[in-house]
């Protein structure tokens, strides 16, 4: 396949074109500086799209990935910049596509699964009401707008989980209190993490390009997510570590601000699309991920 990828200098877009690139694809990175240059795979800029789109001719599939960190204390300034640089993505991908002759088969943009907002108690799949209940969960339903803008192809919107990988991403920084000794339940410990490893990350987003079958939001959550409590409890078995020094919900508070509600609250995700289409996931438990994870 002849494949387009926005944000592939990314976590989850580097593992992806990794993966790909291993499949014998084509694949084209497109990036707002032309110095991102990736092994393997040619990049072009979206100002020289602008002025010529159709040298992404015959192209299968677009992939956005692209958009700003969450990862950071959410000032005014920073909120901004993370729902502009996800809505100009999808409007960029969207004004590509509408100057393509032909157009690509199906498009694939990033989502969130705190569309669905907060909650201890609830269960949530593809097919649950979601209404914006916080900074995050409004974010996603306005990026999920602006995909559905994208006229032609299929469009399919992956609700991205908790993505684990040893070196990348949020697991790091979960797993480095329980390295040194002093890690414990952090808040409540009753909130749910809907967690994926980062190799089934890899695998359903192509499921999702070739399966002519799925449209529309796919949940990018393993099948069973665990409470914060017991997601400590298998994280120190694995690493061999205590698991006794509780963080309180108003430390976390003071240190990262509104960003603290990534680990005080969270939603119980369940991939009923990826399961009724027959996707395999390599890693179906907590304990199997993190096992896979730490030995390497």
């Amino acid at each position: 396949m002849k494949i387009a990828i926005t944000g592939g200098s990314g976590f989850i877009g580097r593992r992806l074109i990794t993966y790909w690139l291993g499949q014998g694809h084509e694949l084209i990175n497109i990036s707002r500086s032309s110095t991102k240059n990736i092994p393997g795979v040619r990049t072009v800029t979206w100002d020289e799209l602008q002025s010529n789109p159709n040298q992404l001719g015959g192209l299968h599939a677009i992939v956005n990935l692209a958009g700003e960190s969450i990862s950071q204390r959410w000032t005014a300034a920073a909120k901004k910049r993370i729902l502009k640089s996800r809505l100009s993505a999808a409007e960029r991908v969207a004004q590509l596509v509408a100057h393509l002759d032909p157009k690509p088969q199906v498009v694939v943009n990033a989502s969130g699964m705190s569309i669905y907002g907060t909650s201890e108690t609830a269960t949530f799949d593809e097919q649950s009401p979601h209404r914006a209940t916080d900074f995050l969960a409004e974010v996603v339903e306005e990026w999920e707008q602006a995909a559905d803008l994208i006229r032609g192809p299929r469009i399919v919107k992956v609700r991205v989980g908790l993505v684990l990988d040893r070196k990348e991403g949020a697991f790091p920084k979960m797993a480095l209190p329980y390295k040194l000794g002093v890690g414990g339940t952090v808040g409540s410990g009753r909130q749910w993490l809907s967690w994926i490893h980062i190799e089934d990350m890899v695998r359903l987003i192509d499921f999702c390009v070739q399966n002519e079958a799925i449209v529309g939001p796919v949940n990018a959550t393993a099948p069973h997510p665990v409470t914060n409590k017991e997601f400590g409890r298998v994280l120190a078995k694995t690493m061999r570590r205590p698991n006794l020094f509780p963080v309180p919900a108003f430390m976390l508070k003071l240190i990262f601000g509104e960003l603290a509600v990534l680990l005080l609250e969270g939603q119980k995700v369940i991939p009923r699309v990826l399961q009724q289409h027959g996707f395999t996931f390599r890693f179906t438990t907590i304990e199997g991920a993190l096992a896979d994870i730490l030995k390497k």
